[in-house]
């Protein structure tokens, strides 16, 4: 994107900042820039590259006032860091925006992000560690006529790197909140938020011609709906969500061209108190891949998202395996569990312990013969699957229960024990490799010599069966307040390899500034996050981060 192109759009918050008198103009913004000083290494397999330096840098700006804000992204990813599609590599000004508000109503006019409900039929959103930034660009309506009424008309052109699918991105969503027109529900503490989303897209026919054989192709569909019903119920610390959406004939490269229709029912329940929580949730999904473009694989092009159901770890081992949503259809559950023991019981001790246990379950749904298949059975040109709604199919994809105790020992002594069990299909998630069976076992300690001085250890073993075997995993982290902090890790795999992934990190922080550099060598896999991968190959090198945001 030409700069010169942001001047109509800057021009309105241009003219406010040359007349003070009517509105006060604000700056903010953020930089962020990750760079690696690569170095081959054959034992790790790293990738050739001619770049001596490779970086992922961003620049944010924005400029607000009272009614109007406007803002642009600069990316400069000309030599970006390993692992993301080809289509990544560039630089520009890929992302702008200009935004009125008034009263109850609010326009975007450029980029921007949006989610419908759970984002079952509409999720656009930027996440930099995956190369995702699926921003519509076009224009969005924001509209509050009444206090408990939300509504949202918009419609756009969706973003895949430095380009933009040709196929159109149009919907409406409505909310409404009964409490505020039924007083004796908030009176009660009691709140119903109904919502319903329609999305539809116009892709163009003729822009991707799949053939079934040498003389026949497909009948693509230029419009494909997609709508979405949701209800809210909260009670003081209770919470209920169901929600369910379904996607008409949309053959593509993820459903192998298929002309079965898309669905996803889930079914959420909450609880929370003082020293408890739990969470109950269910779904179930089938065919519910939607794109900009039909023909496109990878993580690029979603207008949807659906969520794992699986818990998000943070600790290095236990992250070994993260799972990614099948869009051929799953069953999915998860369950959590919080409490603490309060002080001076039993359980609880002098400073009283925190307990959490989690478990998801993940398997395929039922899936019988092809429904009327256009030759040999294949799914190409059929109907898809006939399948019943509530029975599952054979095959567990992911699983994992893990328990974890928070305890202080004390004033100045903690310590965190986590037990992780984890079934992994890498035969299904990759394609490759069979059954991977762990048990983890993790523990997180943490010493505070001073207010300023504080030495966090970690010491995690996997005993795992199938791939590469069992591994093992230490850090220290010294943490010297208010500015700086010291890691240095080792990730030693004691089965087949013995390779030894080296970390050591020096972190600087002040005000609103963050630097971080270090050396050392990551492990090829799978990084995640919220159900959605991007494979990332092994390196080794120096590393430097600058975050700044004003």
């Amino acid at each position: 994107m030409n700069p010169k192109k942001l001047i109509p759009l800057l021009l309105p918050v241009l003219m406010q900042a040359a007349v003070p008198v009517y509105a006060q103009v604000t700056l903010s913004g953020s930089i962020q820039s990750d760079v690696l000083f690569p170095e081959y290494d054959e034992k790790i397999e790293t990738e050739r590259t001619s770049d001596w330096v490779l970086t992922n840098t961003y620049v944010d700006l924005n400029l607000g006032s009272k009614f109007v804000e406007a803002g642009a992204r600069f990316e400069f990813l000309q030599h970006p860091l390993p692992g993301y599609e080809t289509d990544f590599k560039g630089k520009g000004v890929p992302h702008f925006y200009v935004k009125g508000h008034y009263k109850n109503l609010e326009l975007v006019v450029g980029d921007y992000y949006e989610q419908f409900g759970s984002g079952f039929v509409l999720r656009t959103y930027e996440e930099r560690s995956l190369g995702i930034d699926n921003a519509l660009r076009g224009a969005r309506l924001n509209y509050k006529p009444v206090e408990g009424v939300n509504f949202k008309v918009l419609s756009g052109k969706q973003r895949r790197y430095w380009h933009h699918n040709d196929a159109l991105v149009s919907g409406v969503d409505l909310e409404v909140g009964l409490e505020q027109f039924i007083k004796s529900m908030e009176a009660h503490s009691t709140h119903i938020t109904l919502g319903g989303s329609w999305v539809n897209k116009h892709e163009d026919a003729d822009d991707d011609a799949i053939f079934v054989d040498a003389t026949h192709k497909l009948n693509l569909p230029e419009y494909v709906n997609a709508w979405d019903a949701r209800v809210n119920v909260s009670h003081k610390g209770f919470n209920l969500l169901a929600e369910y959406a379904q996607k008409s004939q949309d053959p593509s490269f993820d459903n192998k061209y298929h002309y079965g229709k898309g669905r996803v029912a889930m079914l959420s329940a909450s609880y929370s108190q003082k020293g408890m929580s739990a969470l109950l949730q269910a779904k179930r999904s089938q065919g519910m891949s939607f794109r900009s473009r039909r023909s496109m694989n990878g993580t690029s092009s979603f207008i949807n998202h659906l969520p794992a159901f699986t818990h998000d770890q943070t600790y290095a081992l236990a992250a070994q395996y993260p799972y990614a949503t099948n869009f051929d259809g799953e069953w999915a559950f998860q369950g959590e569990f919080g409490y603490t023991f309060k002080k001076g019981t039993a359980l609880g001790g002098k400073y009283g312990t925190k307990l959490k246990l989690n478990v998801s379950h993940v398997r395929g749904i039922d899936e019988d013969e092809v429904k009327n298949p256009v030759a040999d059975g294949r799914l190409m040109g059929s109907d898809g699957y006939k399948s019943s709604f509530f029975k599952m199919g054979d095959e567990t994809y992911y699983q994992d229960i893990d328990i974890q105790i928070e305890k202080r020992l004390t004033r100045d002594f903690s310590l965190i024990f986590m037990y992780m069990n984890e079934r992994y299909n890498m035969t299904v998630i990759e394609g490759h490799g069979g059954m991977i069976k762990s048990n983890i076992f993790i523990t997180d300690g943490k010493y505070k010599f001073s207010p300023k001085l504080t030495l966090r250890c970690e010491l995690q073993y996997q005993f795992c069966e199938g791939d590469d075997g069992d591994w093992a995993f230490g850090l220290a982290e010294l943490s010297w307040a208010p500015h700086w902090m010291f890691t240095v890790s080792d990730m030693w795999n004691c089965g087949e390899t013995k390779v030894h992934f080296y970390q050591a990190l020096v972190t600087y922080s002040v005000a609103s500034h963050r630097l971080q550099a270090g050396y050392g060598r990551t492990d090829a896999g799978y990084n995640c996050s919220g159900g959605v991968c991007r494979w990332v190959p092994a390196t080794r090198g120096f590393t430097f981060s600058y975050n700044y945001s004003f």
